[in-house]
């Protein structure tokens, strides 16, 4: 194997470590929020296009960080910039404050695109859509704990930040997980009322839930953990038949995977209707958005009509206990519906989602035949447009079976690729844009030979 361009200059990050010291003084930890933050600095951006990304020094990198796979068109999509353009200039603002026409147009975009979705409401954030979805499943079922499974990440909420990556020895047993809190400042009620699951472990599933089915209301959880570990298709089979008999509502949190593994959801996929799907990254084009959508018997319970307004002034809210409560000033956000239409109707034609998916494919095979080479065992592990490299001889099914994997020398790997043009937060997974070429998928490979060589210190 011919090694092409092995003196490749490091790039220079002086100026994001001066920006990064400056912004510590005035924002904690120097970053606004703590998933940006990596040591020994976070590289502070300037501007984008496509495929590539430019810090403030002026070094450009191939981007798959992709502000965490939203921005599945790459940077700047030009449908996408002429219609918020075109939106804010037939309407003369940026926000109604007032139902839209846009929000009609998504919601049936929606109801068309995924199955088990028969109603959608709007919100600002993926986290904000799993609340939500977790909100209408107390209040249909009238219980008030949930299970999520180990290792699945929703949110930075009380009911949720559980159990996303608690060390092993806190964990507690494979098939009977404990509960363990990921942030100080969560009320111990509130942990003992999440649940934990053994993920891709239908048996010990099983177990849990009909021990305590009187109190939980909902399953939630990733259908693809993390985005890129796919759950067992008769696990997941198994979970839905189970869920409908335990009465207990199941939700899909799709913020990851929907629309990045098919046009949709990945429940497309694995042919299964859950309960209520959250949604969010891709939905906006770039813009914050979050929508839950799912059964209209869940979903109608949000039906403002029925009860009364909490903020009428003086009374005539007796009846504001007969509804679920959601709101938000910027829910349905125009500017941001426009953004998101404009990418899925990119994503609708069929060729431009199966090119996605060649060039994932393309540069997860590149991968694994160079790590091969060097005799690092590695896995490219993901569906459609999204993967992860994991350095593990062993089949990776879950949280647990990640703590196998060689994360100091995956580490070392990404932080040599962050000095030689490869843009993502180390140790995080890839998601790959329809801006990305051929020429991008082939210098990222030979950025991680030159990366690899220099971590095994081959001359």
């Amino acid at each position: 194997m011919q090694l092409s361009y092995s003196k490749k200059a490091e790039f220079d990050t002086k100026g994001s470590l001066r920006m990064f010291e400056k912004a510590k003084k005035v924002i904690p930890g120097g970053v606004s929020a703590n998933i940006k933050y990596f040591a020994p600095y976070p590289i502070f951006m300037e501007k984008a296009n496509g495929s590539h990304i430019m810090d403030v020094d002026g070094n450009e990198y191939i981007d798959y960080l992709l502000c965490y796979g939203a921005l599945i068109l790459g940077h700047g999509h030009p449908k996408v910039i002429e219609s918020v353009q075109e939106q804010f200039m037939a309407c003369g603002t940026s926000v109604f404050g007032a139902p839209h026409q846009l929000e009609l147009r998504m919601a049936n975009e929606l109801v068309s695109a995924i199955p088990s979705i028969e109603m959608v409401r709007f919100t600002n954030s993926g986290l904000e859509a799993t609340l939500l979805a977790i909100r209408l499943a107390q209040s249909y079922t009238g219980k008030y704990a949930i299970a999520k499974f180990e290792g699945h990440y929703h949110g930075g909420y009380d009911q949720v930040l559980v159990s996303v990556n608690p060390e092993l020895e806190e964990a507690g047993s494979e098939k009977m997980p404990n509960s363990v809190p990921e942030s100080k400042g969560i009320p111990k009620e509130i942990i003992d009322q999440t649940i934990i699951l053994p993920f891709n472990d239908i048996d010990a599933t099983e177990t849990i839930l009909r021990q305590r089915k009187e109190e939980i209301a909902a399953v939630i959880l990733e259908p693809v953990q993390a985005g890129f570990i796919p759950a067992n298709e008769w696990f997941m089979h198994k979970l839905r038949k189970l869920t409908e008999e335990l009465g207990i509502v199941l939700i899909f949190d799709e913020v990851k995977t929907g629309f990045r593994m098919t046009y949709g959801g990945v429940q497309n996929i694995y042919g299964i209707k859950p309960d209520l799907t959250a949604l969010g990254k891709v939905l906006g084009g770039g813009f914050p958005i979050g929508a839950v959508g799912g059964k209209r018997e869940i979903m109608i319970q949000m039906d403002p009509s029925i009860g009364k307004d909490i903020f009428s002034n003086g009374g005539g809210n007796e009846g504001k206990t007969d509804i679920v409560f959601h709101s938000g000033t910027y829910n349905g956000h125009p500017t941001i519906l426009a953004a998101g239409l404009a990418t899925l109707n990119v994503l609708k034609d069929k060729e431009v989602m199966n090119h996605l998916i060649s060039q994932t494919t393309k540069i997860k095979n590149g991968l694994e035949s160079l790590y091969h080479h060097y005799k690092i065992p590695m896995k490219a592990i993901g569906m459609g447009s999204i993967f992860n490299i994991v350095l593990s001889e062993h089949p990776i099914e879950n949280y647990r079976d990640m703590k196998k994997a060689n994360t100091k020398l995956r580490k070392a790997i990404d932080e040599q690729l962050l000095r030689l043009g490869v843009y993502t937060k180390p140790l995080n997974r890839y998601s790959l844009s329809t801006a990305h070429t051929d020429e991008d998928i082939k210098n990222t490979i030979k950025a991680h030979e030159i990366a690899i060589r220099r971590v095994l210190n081959i001359i």
